[in-house]
């Protein structure tokens, strides 16, 4: 058992998804930075100095210390029960942002694959007779045994 499960993990596919898992979260990571502390700002700005990430909606004090509360951080650590939806832009533009990286990079791949794409080379040609697919070079069919004419000039 031991044997397969080490033949198991030391298959290919299983280690291309570990990395690929790997890269993944450190891309998320770098989405957030470029979505927490790059567009963000900038948006928060233009819609009069609006921090997303710090809006929220009390959905019940906490009993310590009843709100208003200046921060997520102060109602949590109230004991208060909030509705996060700053946070929940912030997600919602991260994943806008992750898949459209995703977008460009299968678009990129795509186009890659048509360029080292050689074109099919047709090496068969249909049998006048009995219309079977037949090498270009054949001078007799081999399915229905037919003389082929001009076989050398193909």
């Amino acid at each position: 058992m031991l044997k397969d499960f080490k033949s198991f993990i030391l298959r290919g596919n299983v280690m291309d998804l570990a990395i690929a898992v790997i890269i993944g979260a450190a891309f998320g990571a770098v989405v957030k930075s470029l979505v927490d502390d790059v567009i963000m700002p900038p948006i928060g700005m233009a819609t009069g100095g609006i921090d997303f990430s710090n809006k929220f909606a009390v959905l019940k004090d906490g009993a310590a210390v009843p709100g208003p509360y200046a921060s997520v951080a102060a109602a949590k650590a109230a004991g208060a029960t909030t509705l996060n939806y700053g946070i929940f832009v912030n997600n919602v533009v991260s994943f806008l942002i992750v898949g459209f990286c995703a977008f460009l990079i299968v678009r990129a791949v795509n186009r890659l694959v048509r360029v080292n794409q050689a074109p099919q080379v047709t090496k068969v040609k249909p049998c006048p007779y009995c219309a079977m697919d037949i090498p270009l070079s054949a001078s007799r069919c081999p399915n229905c045994t037919s003389q082929l004419t001009g076989a050398a000039a193909a």
